[in-house]
């Protein structure tokens, strides 16, 4: 792959979603862009500007293998940015979510980006690069059903923040992106192995929160997801700025959340339990 006018980037969960969206724009704005797989390439295959890079961010030996991968291929430019967008969403009851899901939630969303922080951060100082990690509104609004999701997010804008002051000898910035309601897959997977958790778990335990779970359902089925590329916008935005800013809100319904959060949390609460149907 020739080098690329505006340097490289490497981005995690590129196969699907908000990642695929991400490089494909990213590809088309002139950067060289190092796709994180998972598995396949999916719709990235054969998209000039995109190198395909196995990786699986709960291993740390396989990002520091990817890293490598990476290096050679980069050779002194380094890279202009590390995107973190792989990720899960692990929904449902926390006392009926299971105990091996609720710990691939963080492991996946929290553990695997700091993974590829530790990885890549020589190339990032080579580069002069900037780190970009996605998080989600439920980091700073609690929504109901969505406790593991929003840790895990919350964890890891936490981190975010901490390396902000870290990495500030070496002038590396540190990017939070909050997508609002996105058109992806990943919802469908989550509420899938929502219900396939709810069918394992006690009858009488499930029974104590079907009203809930009920109003909730209505209430989401209610939304509109915008569509992926609308974030991947905010991110390549984020990528070529001179001076990031530290968070961004991206996509549909995100701008909301952010005025909720700033509210006090006695009234956040009540409009939250309100607009669910928990009141």
């Amino acid at each position: 792959m020739a080098r690329a006018e505006k340097g490289s980037v490497f981005i995690t969960g590129a196969a699907t979603g908000i990642g695929a969206a991400t490089t494909k724009r990213l590809a088309e704005a002139g950067y060289r862009a190092f796709a994180g797989v998972h598995r396949e390439a999916g719709s990235l295959a054969g998209i000039p500007g995109v190198q395909p890079v196995a990786i699986d961010v709960t291993d740390p030996a396989g990002v520091e293998k990817a890293a490598k991968v990476v290096a050679e291929a980069s050779g002194e430019d380094g890279l202009r940015a590390v995107i973190s967008t792989a990720g899960v969403i692990v929904r449902g009851p926390l006392e009926l979510v299971p105990p091996e899901e609720l710990r691939r939630q963080f492991e996946v969303n929290t553990l695997g980006p700091a993974h590829v922080i530790q990885a890549f951060l020589p190339l990032l100082r080579t580069g002069g690069g900037r780190i970009i990690n996605i998080s989600a509104p439920t980091a700073r609004v609690p929504v109901p059903f969505m406790a593991p999701i929003g840790g895990s997010k919350a964890a890891l804008a936490s981190f975010s923040d901490s390396l902000r002051v870290e990495l500030g000898a070496w002038g590396i910035p540190i990017v939070v992106i909050e997508p609002g309601g996105t058109d992806t897959a990943i919802f469908q997977k989550a509420e899938s192995a929502m219900r396939t958790a709810l069918g394992a778990a006690d009858p009488a335990k499930v029974a104590l929160y079907s009203d809930q779970l009920a109003a909730v359902a209505k209430a989401a089925a209610r939304q509109k997801p915008g569509p992926a590329d609308a974030v991947a916008k905010t991110i390549v935005a984020a990528v070529g700025a001179r001076k990031p800013k530290r968070r961004y809100a991206a996509g549909s319904g995100a701008a909301v959340f952010g005025v909720l959060a700033h509210l006090p949390a006695g009234v956040r609460e009540r409009l939250i339990k309100t607009v669910f149907g928990l009141g």
